[in-house]
């Protein structure tokens, strides 16, 4: 929805399809099926103007001069990425579009993918099309400021190939951001390289939290601020993530380093930094549901979870680390759980069907609970230890 609004506002005719039409149709009544700032307001300066929906993959490639996608890739069970929805949407589209078609690769693939096999497989098919690959870095909750405000667009193309190379810029020029036109391996590469980092620099800052709570007499979240004010931090924009928590969550950080970690130990490099990246985020909210047993202390004792998405301004749960905690604590029979979410509740309920209490009221979930953890930081749980004094507040996020 970024992408394709994204391009119908800077003047593109865009034809979007998607293999959901329950989705699709929401979206072609002005619908936008999920939580994201600013998509709703593009999707009514362009829908049925330069923005349409279409309910068949062969019409939305038959009319394309480019076809981006982006499907999932999500996780398979030995921690590869699972290409079935990308193999298969490529299948599609291969009997309709026409020649000189670009191809642009927008879902996360671990390096080697498109050189090694969706090259191959689509010349074998069709020889008179383009292939290139195009990662985004959106982070939910800004992705439309991220893709309309670009710090930098990568592009990986074979370095003989004008065509896309060409069509690519006339795309992306409008959005006065640097152009990296790469190997299709290096563009692969950036995309796990980013989100890579992001995810050691929060199980860093958990594993220091440990150490501090070990060590004890520490203000841990004060440390941190303090950290903060280090010159060479804080220009680059990256504290968010300097900071310890509940562990990442979310659909980009979990799958991609483990997808990373498995094509690495395939190729027969173990990385053991980005394993123990992993080991300890994983470890996380069996740590932190048991910081919580601490303070409740009885298994009939009634405990409150302020938040369910896995951060703040998204109604996302995918990977939640509030779903895990939640699992810990039931499976030690903590059962008399009180939950609250602004805007995930619904999703949350219906993606892992827990036997718990939900409210859309946290003051319902205050009203029932003496101990209350906070696990996602929305604005609204700041300085909730001062307006309820008399409750006891497990601060999982350091916000308070």
């Amino acid at each position: 929805m970024t992408t394709a609004l994204g391009f119908a506002c800077k003047g593109f005719n865009v034809i979007g399809y998607d293999i959901d039409l329950n989705r699709s149709n929401k979206i072609k009544n002005g619908i936008i099926p999920f939580f994201e700032p600013g998509i709703e307001e593009a999707l009514k300066q362009t829908l049925n103007i330069n923005f349409f929906i279409v309910e068949n993959e062969d019409e939305a490639a038959r009319k394309a001069n480019v076809i981006f996608l982006c499907v999932g890739t999500p996780c398979k069970e030995d921690g590869n990425a699972d290409l079935q929805y990308l193999n298969s949407a490529i299948d599609k589209i291969l009997l309709s579009i026409s020649c000189n078609c670009i191809i642009v690769i927008k879902s996360t693939i671990p390096p080697g993918t498109t050189s090694k096999y969706i090259i191959p497989y689509i010349l074998s098919k069709k020889s008179d099309v383009h292939i290139a690959n195009n990662p985004e870095f959106l982070r939910e909750g800004y992705c439309w400021n991220d893709f309309m405000n670009p710090d930098r667009i990568v592009c990986g193309c074979d370095e003989n190939d004008d065509h896309s190379a060409t069509l690519l810029t006339e795309l992306y020029k409008p959005f006065n951001a640097p152009i990296h036109f790469v190997s299709h391996n290096t563009a692969e590469f950036i995309k796990y390289l980013s989100n890579s980092l992001l995810a050691s620099l929060i199980s860093f800052s958990n594993e220091m939290a440990l150490i501090a709570q070990a060590s004890g007499n520490i203000n841990i979240g004060k440390a941190f601020k303090i950290l903060h004010e280090d010159k060479r931090l804080n220009r680059s924009g990256i504290n968010h993530y300097i900071y310890p928590g509940c562990g990442y969550g979310g659909y980009c950080l979990p799958k991609d380093t483990v997808a990373l970690s498995a094509n690495s130990k395939a190729n027969g490099f173990i990385p053991k930094i980005l394993d123990n990246v992993i080991s300890l985020n994983s470890n996380m909210p069996r740590l932190i549901a048991d910081k919580i047993k601490i303070f409740a202390g009885s298994k009939g004792e009634n405990i409150g979870i302020l938040g369910l998405s896995f951060k703040p301004d998204s109604d996302d749960v995918r990977d939640s680390p509030a779903a895990k905690i939640i699992k810990c604590l039931l499976d030690d029979g903590y059962c008399n759980i009180f939950a609250y979410d602004p805007i995930a509740l619904n999703n949350f309920r219906e993606t892992y069907g827990f036997d718990i209490k939900y409210s859309s009221a946290k003051e319902y979930v205050l009203s029932k609970c003496i101990y209350i953890a906070i696990v996602t930081t929305w604005s609204e749980f700041k300085d909730i230890n001062k307006i309820y004094p008399e409750k006891h507040f497990i601060d999982c996020r350091y916000y308070l």
